[in-house]
């Protein structure tokens, strides 16, 4: 992560006001300035990482715990019934801002966004390597 603080750093420190959803010691939760849709909410931890798999356990479990009341209340509030989270890593992957984010986005009869994508063919045998290596690899 680089030294400047990110915009959400900014934001958890009171710097750049936001409409906030929920804040405990770990996390940190806010209405979306430029929304797919209404109820559109940014969900991060209070720790500065750039990427999810640099988070600590504390940070990841607690996001794990806030996640699900969120949307809950989301859905409730809304009259949404499905909502797509959303979270990207790297540039190439969508990230524009480099602290750890999830979107949570409502999903309504009249939303136009969608994020579906085209599939391939698995190869068995290249799947059964890949995902033994990648099990293997787990600390």
């Amino acid at each position: 992560m680089s030294e400047e603080k990110s915009i959400f750093t900014r934001i958890i420190e009171g710097e750049i006001p936001c409409f906030k959803i929920f804040e405990n010691e770990y996390v940190y939760s806010f209405l979306d300035i430029n929304p797919a849709c209404p109820g559109h909410v940014l969900v991060i931890p209070k720790e500065p990482a750039s990427y999810l798999h640099e988070l600590s356990p504390e940070s990841s479990s607690e996001l794990g715990k806030a996640l699900p009341r969120i949307c809950k209340s989301i859905i409730e509030i809304t009259g949404a019934s499905n909502y797509n989270i959303i979270q990207n890593n790297g540039s190439e992957a969508g990230q524009t801002v480099f602290h750890v984010h999830f979107h949570i986005i409502p999903k309504y009869p009249e939303s136009t966004h969608s994020f579906t994508w085209k599939t391939v063919k698995l190869d068995k045998k290249a799947a059964l390597e890949l995902s033994q290596k990648i099990s293997d690899n787990i600390e």
